[in-house]
């Protein structure tokens, strides 16, 4: 167990598009919900050293100074490796000099920043309110105080977005010279403003035609994509999420959090009412072998690099080839064996899902 995402749950804002745990900023809740927290992780922690910890959202920058300060007091008091990966959300409104250096303070090293977008019909669209202006000097600032591990959030695929909307988005984004960019093809949930609107999302070629225009400038940058939708400079890649792609255990805290132990996935309670009261779980199941083996190839696959064949036959007792018929994938080149991996033609990432029912 090398990894902990924890859930903080509370934003200034709702996003229209956000399918996430997540409410409205209330100071009483706020110390409730932390004290909930670390009785949570009191209870669950078995004190491995950990490699990566996740404080994700919602919007953990929303909290306020000394609430701020007593959620890193918890984290704290974990097990941790010399070379911690620790990465904190924020909103690109809620960063400034006090706020980056309490985060420097308890050793938070990488920043995951939402950008989403510097178009003023997506924000308005998506109900986020910042400028490209803003996000320079933010960014500047980050840097000034030493965080050297940043990534941006990136949107596309908004109804009505354009190819040319989506290429200049790029290109402000590349101007802030991030580490690391996660881009995400806006998917219309149920219970969101944007999915109760019935709004008709984009066609699939304009969203394919997106997609290969963010690859291809984004790789001629020099980020490379190791994942589906994750593009880093060399050595920045995040070992965070390289973990749940690798199909490795890990803690999740908080409020509607998932996680990975002891061959059971389980997912707390969205309620704020049962996780105060100390019911966090709301769901759990034991993997079988067959279930985790598929796991294993879903997510495997998600990564430009593939599976290792080695580690999946060390941890399965089992050759992959012998599981999955994937002859004729391999000899139609939508499959790569090269090396000791398996992994998907780099040209057909974009149809994974198809091809992994191909697999299934």
């Amino acid at each position: 167990m090398k990894s902990v995402y924890i859930h903080i749950p509370f934003c200034k804002s709702i996003c229209s598009y956000c399918d996430f745990c997540k409410m409205l900023y209330h100071g009483p809740w706020v110390t409730k919900y932390l004290n909930a927290l670390a009785l949570e992780i009191k209870d669950k922690y078995e004190g491995e050293e950990l490699e990566t910890i996740y404080i994700g959202g919602g919007t953990p920058s929303a909290l306020k100074e000394k609430e701020l300060r007593y959620l890193l007091d918890i984290v704290a008091r974990f097990n941790v490796s010399q070379d911690l990966e620790y990465t904190f959300e924020c909103n690109i409104n809620d960063i400034n000099e006090t706020l980056l250096s309490i985060l420097k303070e308890y050793g938070v090293n990488r920043l995951s920043i939402g950008i989403e977008s510097f178009d003023d019909d997506k924000l308005q669209f998506m109900e986020r309110y910042h400028t490209y202006e803003d996000a320079s000097l933010k960014i500047k600032l980050c840097r000034k105080l030493g965080f050297d591990n940043i990534n941006l959030d990136l949107i596309y695929g908004i109804p009505g977005e354009t190819l040319k909307v989506l290429k200049k988005d790029i290109d402000l984004i590349l101007k802030l010279e991030p580490d690391h960019i996660s881009t995400y093809s806006l998917i219309v949930e149920d219970n969101t403003k944007v999915g109760n609107s019935k709004m008709a999302p984009i066609s699939e070629d304009l969203d394919a035609e997106m997609y290969d225009y963010i690859v291809e400038k984004l790789e001629s940058k020099k980020y490379l994509r190791y994942e589906i939708s994750n593009f880093a400079k060399k050595g920045k890649e995040s070992r965070h999420n390289l973990n749940y792609w690798n199909n490795l255990e890990y803690y999740g805290f908080g409020l509607g959090a998932s996680g990975y132990i002891a061959s059971v996935r389980y997912e707390n309670t969205r309620s704020l009412t049962d996780y105060l009261n100390g019911k966090y779980v709301l769901k759990q199941e034991l993997l079988t072998k067959e279930v985790s083996m598929d796991n294993e190839l879903m997510l495997g696959l998600r990564k430009t690099k593939g599976i290792n064949l080695q580690n999946f036959y060390d941890k399965y007792g089992i050759n992959l080839q012998e599981v999955y018929n994937i002859k004729d994938l391999l000899k139609n080149n939508d499959l790569i064996y090269e090396k000791g991996y398996l992994y998907i033609n780099k040209d057909e990432l974009y149809i994974m899902n198809e091809i992994l029912i191909k697999i299934l």
